[in-house]
């Protein structure tokens, strides 16, 4: 059966799977990502998922960025032992096989509009609300990487140009604003206690924030309003300059539910104006960790055709 093997690699964990033409995974498999050694890990995933398989014909890859494409190194902020590291070109000399490359946001978007709830679009924004805030744009069905590879980082676009220091060294940035530490980090410095259902006092990250929000903690209603806001700007800018259709958020944030998006909603009928903009339509993904997998899968589909 024809396949290509999917990688997609974080800082918390690493996922391979051999996909055919439909995007229907036939072997997967996942690993903690490592402190140091990675590529071993990495090494050791690839020979479990493709070991006594069908032989893929070739190999995409999502990874955390900064990303040099045209040498084929990654840079990832939460991979330390990466830096400069020669990605593509390992992992080609490991399989044999030729090997597509992009960031893991970049992937999301392309697998979003493959196989999930941004099919068909003809002009795409993924967004990945986590720990971090990243993004990958899909136009006209092709993604749109950039000269290096680093397009979509919608989660360093400022939205306030007098704002707080962002931990990128920039000023006003979303992420600093909407991603889940930071949300925690604003409640928390707002008279925010995180509760449990049993009374006890729970862990202060942005799931709990997500349970007391839904429960109607002031504090907590306000830390996802004020985090919805600033998303909703950057969703109105970018759609703005690149006329979006739609836009899919991932993420674990997401699974807030509307605790997260019916304050996105709000804010993007404040905020946007131009009729283009308040056309945007947002959803949450369908294929949630799934996603970034099933778009590395398609840039090695890509690569398939092209070299047959």
């Amino acid at each position: 059966m024809a396949c290509v093997l999917a990688i997609d690699i974080g800082g918390t964990k690493l996922a391979a799977a051999l996909v055919d033409e439909t995007g229907s995974m036939l072997r997967s498999a996942t690993r903690p990502t490592p402190r140091t050694e990675v590529m071993v890990a990495l090494a050791a995933l690839i020979e479990e998922v493709t070991g006594g398989g069908p032989a893929p014909e070739a190999v995409g890859i999502g990874c955390a960025g900064p990303l040099d494409l045209a040498a084929g190194t990654v840079s990832p902020v939460n991979m330390p032992s990466w830096r400069g590291f020669p990605l593509r070109d390992e992992v080609s000399a490991l399989t044999g096989l030729p090997t597509m490359l992009a960031g893991d946001a970049q992937c999301m978007a392309l697998g979003e509009h493959w196989l999930g709830a941004g099919r068909g679009s003809s002009s795409l924004l993924g967004i990945v609300v986590s720990t971090g805030i990243g993004g990958g744009l899909v136009i006209d069905g092709v993604p749109l990487l950039g000269p290096n590879g680093n397009a979509g980082h919608v989660g360093h676009m400022t939205i306030d140009p007098y704002g707080e220091r962002c931990e990128c060294g920039g000023r006003g940035c979303v992420e600093h604003y909407s991603s889940g530490p930071n949300l925690a980090r604003w409640a928390l410095a707002n008279g925010w206690t995180p509760g449990r259902p049993d009374g006890l006092d729970g862990a202060a990250d942005a799931r709990a924030l997500a349970r007391d929000a839904a429960g109607g903690d002031p504090v907590a209603v306000a830390a996802f309003e004020r985090g919805a806001r600033a998303l909703a700007g950057m969703i109105a800018s970018t759609a703005a300059a690149v006329e979006l259709t739609k836009v899919v958020i991932g993420g674990g944030v997401s699974a807030a539910g509307p605790v997260l998006f019916d304050p996105l909603a709000r804010a993007l009928d404040d905020v946007a104006g131009l009729a283009f903009v308040r056309a945007v339509k947002v959803e949450p993904t369908t294929l949630g960790v799934r996603a970034g997998l099933a778009g590395a899968a398609k840039l090695a589909w890509s690569q398939a055709r092209t070299v047959a």
